[in-house]
C-alpha cells in the first residue's frame, strides 16, 4: 500500500503541499515498522534471511536497521510538523501524534543504549550482561509502543474515512502478528529457562 502511493507524497495543491492527506502513504512508516522488525528478528534463527552470518555480522545488520528506523522515524516526524504548521493546526492533540512521539523518544534512547553495548569501553565489563538484557527489554516495550503507535493509527479521521467494514480489522489486527513474534524471540531468548520436573 505504501510503496505504490509515494508519488502522493508530493502532490501540490494551489495552495501548499498535501502533505498531510499523504502522511499515511508515505514509505518512512513502513520502512519504520520493518526495519524495527527484521533489526529485532535477525537474531532469530528461525525467522530471519540472516541466519547464517556470524553474530558480529548480525550485529552490524542490527545497527544498519536501527539507523535505517531512526531517520524514516524522523522523516515522517518532519512530515508532520511540516504539515501541522502550514495547516496552522495544533501540535500533538491526538493519542497516535503522542504515541508517535514517545516511540520515537524510546527509540533514540535505544540507540543510545545501543552505543555502549557496541562500544563496550565505554562501561564497566560488570554491568555490559545487564546492559544487554536492559537493552533486549527496553527494545521489546518500544516495539510494543511501536506496536500500538501504529494500531491508534487506524481510529484517525483520516483512516476511519478511508478504510471500512472487516477490511478495518484486518488492518488493526495486522501488526500484532509480528508483535507476538518479536515477543515471543526476545522473551525465549532472555527468560531463564527452568526445568520443570513432576
Amino acid at each position: 500500500m505504501c510503496g505504490c502511493a509515494e508519488p502522493l507524497c508530493s502532490l501540490r495543491t494551489s495552495s501548499h503541499w498535501v502533505w498531510s492527506s499523504s502522511h499515511p502513504y508515505c514509505p518512512d512508516q513502513e520502512q519504520f515498522c520493518l526495519c524495527m522488525t527484521e533489526g529485532i528478528l535477525l537474531f532469530s534463527a528461525e525467522c530471519s534471511p540472516f541466519c547464517f552470518k556470524s553474530r558480529k555480522w548480525k550485529v552490524r545488520l542490527h545497527w544498519f536497521f536501527q539507523a535505517v528506523l531512526l531517520v524514516c522515524g524522523a522523516t515522517g516526524f518532519g512530515f508532520m510538523v511540516a504539515s501541522k504548521n502550514i495547516k496552522e493546526h495544533p501540535h500533538f492533540t491526538s493519542w497516535h501524534s503522542l504515541l508517535g512521539v514517545t516511540t520515537m523518544a524510546a527509540t533514540v534512547l535505544q540507540a543510545i543504549c545501543g552505543v555502549f553495548l557496541l562500544f563496550p569501553k565505554l562501561i564497566s565489563t560488570r554491568s555490559f550482561p545487564r546492559l544487554r538484557l536492559y537493552h533486549a527489554t527496553c527494545g521489546l516495550l518500544a516495539y510494543l509502543l511501536a506496536t500500538v503507535t501504529v494500531m491508534s493509527a487506524m481510529f484517525t479521521d483520516w483512516f476511519q474515512a478511508s478504510v471500512t467494514g472487516t477490511v478495518w480489522y484486518v488492518f488493526l489486527l495486522l501488526p500484532l502478528f509480528p508483535a507476538l513474534v518479536v515477543m515471543n524471540q526476545i522473551t525465549s531468548a532472555f527468560l531463564p529457562k527452568k526445568k520443570i520436573t513432576i
